[in-house]
């Protein structure tokens, strides 16, 4: 079969999606039935060097925009260029696994789309609208729908111009998120008898903002969720705004394709919730898969203790435990809930003589140069101490150090530091890291990594350590967590001295759904509270205190993480998925 992946990360990765793609395309597993691979997205910059339009590595084969047309393939591209007022550059690049290493080649096709035919692109939006309710005119200013749209037609044509016109062979088009949809749908519009489409839903895009945005946050939405689907309500009834969010009537187009597949189980749920029609379409759960490599205590153990004396460093004092956090900086991690369960082990830890430092590993501004991260380790402590402004705190990462340099304030057996920079070693964290710390380190060495997202439709990087014996705390709305469950059931084996789930949406009785809906975040901030302290008294009684529970946690760990890993995903549910489609 031929997989055409529709994605913004067709070149580069630049989010989870991107990770989901590597994961697949390098597993043993992908490569047996899978014959071609093709990235297909829109050209988002056109000031790179050609030897960069495809990435670090990239080879480009075929580009109006640098005037590489060789005949053959200039023949199949300027029909498609003229006809549509586009730019095509196809070619090949490298897709790597970050944690194995592995690489494979995938075929890439680009479509400048800054500009266009519009009246055959208005005539493909009249069909979007009559055929599948999805009014383009709503949305036209603004380009992050547009693209997409503008992408549909030409990019479906590139990809037949390259020999993908199916013939005996199944060709699917895996619209990730969204933002694949228009090109899929283009595709059910011109469906060869071996065309096929999933709808490859890594979150429900018209959920998020409502979660994120609602005080109640998860509490609140998913409670009403459950109610709302036993009245038989939908999504827009309860949160009117969603009609204004531009992303809704693509996801809602999704149940048009020929399989739709859902990184969680929630995703399912939220789905089926958005519309009722989608109780009717086949949603397959295709979970993502996490990184799984053996360490031996030994390599546990000199990890800790570089993040350890890193502690040290910073703090004049080696703490007895290091807890971590590495996420994007944004309301949907809950960050805020990390804090909160460090106050209430506060007093458990210093009962016992204990100390902990927690590490947020966070950027909204991207990677700081190494001069400016020197400079401010010097003049005023960086990380532990943090100045507004860039090249310091900017983009959100303001109230992150608020709320850290309020719990330091107040606690001693517990300090929060917050890292705002990309990677985690000497040349980019200063000087006071140990010159042999790596990334690697932060994952091998943690003791317990936080999770615990208000919206998360899987979460790889929240069990990154479990293979390493890390504790992974995590809230029950993390998709992740259903399938540390299926893993735990195959192996027969106890999930929560290695997976400890807070769950933040145990509501009081007998209130209506309606008043589930208009949650304060009073009221969600009570259920926090209880969930803080059972999450400290269960992080605090699994912490590992010798060599022997050390060894157990690595074991159990490295197990449930080997029966999650992207070779297990791709087998026992992205092909059978596939399959169906194909059928």
């Amino acid at each position: 079969m031929i997989v055409i992946h529709v994605t913004h990360e067709a070149v580069e990765k630049v989010g989870g999606i991107g990770a989901v793609i590597a994961g697949l395309m390098t597993s043993e597993a992908y490569a047996e039935p899978v014959s071609r691979t093709v990235l297909v997205g829109p050209l988002l910059t056109t000031d790179r060097p050609v030897n960069l339009r495809l990435g670090a590595g990239g080879r480009v084969v075929y580009s109006s925009l640098d005037s590489i047309e060789p005949p053959e393939w200039a023949q199949r591209f300027r029909r498609i260029e003229r006809t549509y007022d586009v730019g095509i550059i196809y070619g090949r690049r490298q897709v790597a696994d970050p944690c194995t290493g592995k690489t494979v080649e995938a075929e890439v096709i680009l479509v400048d789309v800054f500009h266009a035919n519009r009246d055959r692109l208005n005539l493909f939006k009249a069909q979007l609208y009559e055929r599948f309710e999805v009014p383009s005119d709503r949305f036209e200013n603004v380009w992050e729908f547009e693209q997409y749209v503008r992408l549909a037609e030409p990019a479906v044509e590139a990809v037949r111009a390259i020999g993908c016109d199916g013939g005996d062979e199944s060709v699917l088009y895996l619209a990730h998120e969204y933002m694949g949809m228009p090109t899929a749908l283009r595709a059910i519009l011109r469906a060869g008898p071996n065309t096929r489409t999933v709808f490859y839903a890594h979150e429900v895009a018209s959920v998020r903002p409502i979660v994120e945005d609602r005080p109640g946050h998860d509490c609140m939405f998913y409670n009403v969720l459950r109610r709302a689907t036993a009245e038989e309500r939908t999504l827009d009834e309860f949160f009117p705004e969603v009609l204004a969010n531009f992303k809704h009537p693509l996801v809602k187009a999704g149940r048009f394709c020929d399989e739709v597949f859902a990184v969680g189980d929630l995703i399912r749920s939220e789905l089926q919730f958005l519309d009722d029609r989608y109780q009717t379409v086949d949603i397959d759960l295709v979970y993502n898969g996490i990184p799984a490599e053996a360490v031996t205590i030994e390599q546990k153990k000199a990890s800790r203790e570089l993040l350890r004396r890193y502690s040290a460093n910073l703090f004049g004092r080696w703490p007895t435990w290091t807890f971590t956090h590495v996420a994007r900086p944004v309301r949907s991690k809950g960050i805020w809930r990390d804090l909160r369960a460090l106050h209430e082990m506060e007093v458990l830890l210093a009962e016992r003589g204990e100390t902990a430092v927690y590490y947020m590993l966070a950027t909204a501004a991207g990677q700081r140069r190494s001069r400016d991260v020197l400079q401010m380790e010097r003049r005023y402590g960086w990380p532990v101490v943090h100045e507004r402004g860039y090249p310091d705190l900017c983009g959100g990462e303001e109230e992150l150090d608020e709320m850290f340099a309020g719990h330091n304030r107040s606690h001693r057996a517990t300090q929060a530091v917050l890292v705002n920079q990309w990677d985690f070693h000497r040349g980019v964290c200063g000087e006071r890291m140990p010159e042999a710390m790596t990334f690697a380190d932060l994952r091998r060495g943690t003791d317990v990594e936080f999770g615990l997202s208000v919206y998360e439709p899987f979460g790889i990087s929240q069990l990154e350590p479990l293979s390493f014996g890390g504790i992974c705390a995590v809230s029950s709305v993390c998709g992740c967590v259903g399938f540390a469950r299926c893993a735990g059931e195959a192996l027969d084996r106890r999930i929560d001295r290695n997976v400890i789930v807070g769950d933040f949406l145990d509501v009081p009785d007998g209130m209506s759904t309606d008043a589930l809906a208009a949650m304060s975040a009073a009221c969600r901030d009570e259920v926090e509270g209880r969930q803080a302290r059972r999450l400290a008294e269960e992080i605090f009684a699994a912490l590992p205190r010798d060599d022997e529970a050390l060894a157990e946690r690595i074991a159990d760990g490295y197990a449930l993480a080997s029966r999650m890993s992207w070779d297990h995903v791709v087998r026992d549910y992205f092909l059978p998925g596939l399959g169906r489609a194909a059928r």
